[in-house]
C-alpha cells in the first residue's frame, strides 16, 4: 500500500522535495497524520462583487470570506476510511482572522481510476472537484483543478464556466527557514482573482493510533459520487 497522492503522481512523486514526499505521504499505510502551523502572510480576496458568494461558501467551509496579513493558520491532514470504505486525507484550513476563525475544509479520495485525486469541499461535500498533481523542476509540487461538480440528492450538475473557478496550489519547502511554503491562487476565467492566501507552515507528525480523528474534522455529509 502507498498514499493515494504517491499513487496519483507515479514516478513523479520521487522528483519532490524529501519533506514533500513525506508530507504527502500520509495516509492509512503511513499510519500518521500531519498538522501544518505557521502563518498566512496574506489572505486576499478579489473585488466586492465577489463578497457575496465567499460569504455564501463561508457557511459550508468553502472559501474565506474575510481579508488579513499575518493570519495564524493550521492545515490538518488525517487520513481514515469514509462511509464508502475509500481512503480519505483531510485538508482543513483554519485561519485565525480578527473576530473569529475561519475553516476551508476539504477531504481528498483517489478517483476510481486512480488518475487524479477528487476533492470534495466543505462541511457537505456539495462541490468536487478534480485535482491533478504535478512535481516541478524545483523539486515543489504544484496542484491545479479541473472540472467542478456540484451535488445534492438526485441534483448531479457540472458548474458553469462562468461562475465556476480554478484554483492553482504551489506548495515548496523551505531548507533555509525549514518550512512549507505555500501559496493558493483561485480564479475565474471572466472575472479574474477571486481568492487566495500565501505564507508559511511548520510540520508536526502524529501516530493515528494515538490521534485518531477528532471530532468535528469529518464532514457532516459524505458523496459518493465520483
Amino acid at each position: 500500500m502507498t498514499s493515494i497522492f504517491r499513487t496519483v503522481m507515479g514516478v513523479a512523486f520521487d522528483d519532490l522535495h524529501p519533506q514533500l514526499q513525506r508530507r504527502f505521504s500520509v495516509g492509512l499505510a503511513s499510519g500518521e497524520a500531519c498538522t501544518g502551523r505557521g502563518v498566512m502572510d496574506r489572505v486576499w480576496h478579489g473585488g466586492a462583487f465577489v463578497k457575496p458568494f465567499l460569504a455564501l461558501g463561508a457557511t459550508r467551509n468553502i472559501l474565506v470570506p474575510r481579508t488579513g496579513r499575518n493570519v495564524p493558520f493550521t492545515i490538518e491532514n488525517v487520513p481514515y476510511t469514509d462511509t464508502y470504505g475509500r481512503e480519505t486525507v483531510t485538508f482543513v484550513r483554519t485561519f485565525r482572522l480578527p473576530g473569529r476563525p475561519r475553516r476551508f475544509d476539504a477531504q481528498m479520495v483517489l478517483s476510481p481510476q486512480g488518475d487524479r485525486i477528487l476533492d470534495y469541499l466543505g462541511t457537505h461535500q456539495h462541490l468536487a472537484s478534480d485535482l491533478h498533481f504535478h512535481a516541478e523542476p524545483d523539486g515543489s509540487l504544484l496542484i491545479r483543478s479541473g472540472e467542478h461538480r456540484f451535488r445534492e440528492g438526485v441534483v448531479d450538475v457540472r458548474v458553469p464556466e462562468l461562475i465556476g473557478a480554478t484554483a492553482e496550489v504551489r506548495e515548496s519547502y523551505d531548507d533555509e527557514t525549514d518550512r512549507f511554503r505555500i501559496r493558493v491562487r483561485v480564479t475565474n476565467k471572466h472575472f479574474g482573482p477571486l481568492f487566495g492566501y500565501e505564507g508559511s507552515f511548520e510540520a508536526t507528525y502524529t501516530a493515528l493510533r494515538t490521534c485518531g480523528v477528532r471530532p468535528g474534522l469529518r464532514p457532516v455529509r459524505e458523496e459518493s459520487r465520483a
